[in-house]
């Protein structure tokens, strides 16, 4: 009989896709005239190459079609799931009839049963039996539920956005908050140039602290920041820290106004030392006449 359900899925099945390949197997393991037949939804997955999950789905699919029926108060070998094709088994009565009437002939034991007259004891030879425990009468009603017994619940939607709508996806949250910040680095942290960069009141504490407001004077440390931001004109942005830092570095080997350069005292050179003095002699000697000292070289 599998032969003659087949065929009906093959002419007449309105299925397609992963849904056809499924009933195609499981009419492939009809019993007898009455389209049953068994399987699970390991075995279906493995003999039709799909997941259990789309199989699950055909079958839903399926069963709203009315192509398939859930015998959920029969269970097969292995306790595998019981099925019916209930329009195959109609097409089978139908050509029953025919055949008979076409013959002259009014047997009607040997009729095939209808769908609600299952011949119970014709299915035992093939290990299908009634459940001993049987389901609840809710899940009968929805044959849409899945073997394992657990209702699908429908999946929450994905959110998407942000989860308060009063917030603004750009600029500062708090409203009272200024937006001072206009260029952000990938870390967070506000950025600005060297140009835009302003000496903060903790880093002119810190030139009073150091000493280098004495000893530059507060024309010297102008000329300082003005050498420094031309120096700094071309960098890439940075945070207000790391220019503070930056800033310090300068300030703190800085010339005081007057006090000759080393490296661009005359007669002397950095790269060369004068004749018989070896570079580190050359810059002794240099300092010391930097700073007006007698060298102890006198008579």
């Amino acid at each position: 009989m599998s032969s003659e359900a087949r065929e009906w899925v093959w002419e007449h099945s309105s299925s397609r896709g992963a849904a056809r390949l499924v009933l195609l197997s499981i009419a492939d393991r009809v019993a007898d005239d009455q389209c049953i037949s068994w399987a699970s939804l390991s075995s279906l997955a493995k003999r039709t190459r799909a997941s259990v999950s789309t199989v699950r789905d055909a079958i839903e699919r399926l069963i709203l079609a009315d192509e398939l029926e859930q015998l959920d108060d029969l269970v097969g070998p292995q306790r595998s799931t019981v099925y019916r094709l209930p329009l195959a088994a109609e097409a089978a009565i139908q050509a029953w009839r025919e055949q008979q009437e076409d013959g002259g002939e009014a047997v009607v034991s040997d009729e095939p049963a209808a769908p609600a007259k299952l011949r119970l004891s014709a299915l035992r030879r093939y290990g299908i039996r009634l459940r001993e425990v049987p389901d609840s009468p809710a899940r009968v009603r929805n044959p849409a539920v899945p073997e394992t017994g657990r209702s699908r619940r429908k999946p929450a939607p994905r959110r998407t956005g942000y989860r308060h709508s009063d917030v603004p996806a750009t600029g500062t949250q708090n409203r009272s908050e200024p937006d001072l910040n206009r260029r952000y680095s990938s870390s967070g942290a506000a950025v600005t140039s060297a140009a835009e960069w302003q000496v903060d009141p903790a880093t002119h504490t810190w030139t009073r602290q150091q000493g280098h407001l004495d000893r530059l004077g507060e024309q010297g440390l102008q000329v300082a920041d003005a050498k420094w931001r031309a120096h700094r004109t071309g960098y890439k942005p940075r945070s207000a820290d790391a220019w503070a830092a930056d800033w310090r570095s300068w300030i703190a080997r800085e010339h005081a106004p007057g006090r000759p350069n080393l490296h661009a005292m005359t007669g002397s050179k950095a790269s060369a030392a004068p004749g018989g003095m070896t570079r580190a002699e050359a810059h002794t000697a240099a300092l010391l006449a930097a700073l007006d000292e007698p060298a102890g070289t006198e008579g």
